[in-house]
């Protein structure tokens, strides 16, 4: 999953980006209002975490120019301001949560889960194939009834491969989902990765969930 994170603060931008990319999202982070129109027209995001208080436009602004522009990701808004009105203007603008700060990152990352099952529309709850089941709001993988252990990117990594069936997805495409801009490595990581998944939620149940496609890419297939 990858989230756009406009904040100006630089202490708050780094505690929030080390949080989200420890529960596995890839994070890109801008620092006003401007920055984060160019970067949110351009690409497909998850969900957006936005500050208010932001360098001109603010981000009542960003996010009603954004719905004015058809762009429908979800936008979690962040601010100091507390009162009805504030609340109110957010939400008028086309906002779909609200945080105040100080706010708890527990709590932060349990909205950004809820926005980011539901979308632009609703999502499922859980993803299912066959009899491997990925479920984002619990952070759990079974196989067959048993729990599979995965690491945060692991995770990332077979969510979107199971929410994209049928698909051959590239490993440039890949990185720009589970990664982020500012990774430095080579394409070689996804295929490192590709084969953790498979030594957890593949062979030892029997299975060949993840397929290579030469010269492609991956892709999962339903109905398998």
């Amino acid at each position: 999953m990858r989230v756009l994170v406009v904040e100006d603060q630089p202490k708050m931008a780094r505690l929030v980006t080390r949080g989200l990319e420890r529960e596995g999202y890839a994070v890109d982070v801008v620092v006003n209002g401007d920055e984060a129109l160019w970067l949110a027209r351009d690409h497909d995001y998850d969900a957006i975490v936005l500050d208010v208080m932001i360098p001109g436009p603010d981000g009542f602004a960003v996010c009603r120019t954004l719905r004015e522009e058809g762009r429908w990701a979800p936008v979690l808004l962040l601010t100091a301001r507390d009162s009805i009105e504030d609340r109110v203007q957010g939400l008028d603008a086309g906002a779909d949560d609200y945080l105040t700060k100080p706010f708890a990152f527990a709590e932060l990352f349990a909205r950004l889960r809820a926005l980011t099952r539901r979308g632009p529309v609703e999502r499922p709850a859980a993803v299912t194939l066959d009899d491997l089941v990925l479920d984002p709001v619990t952070r759990t993988v079974t196989r067959a009834g048993t729990e599979v252990e995965l690491s945060p990117k692991e995770f990332a990594l077979l969510e979107y491969l199971l929410r994209h069936p049928d698909e051959v997805l590239s490993r440039s495409r890949l990185l720009e989902h589970v990664w982020d801009f500012a990774y430095e490595g080579t394409s070689n990581v996804i295929d490192v990765y590709v084969r953790y998944l498979r030594e957890k939620v593949d062979r030892p149940f029997g299975r060949a969930t993840i397929e290579t496609v030469r010269g492609a890419g991956y892709r999962v297939r339903s109905g398998r």
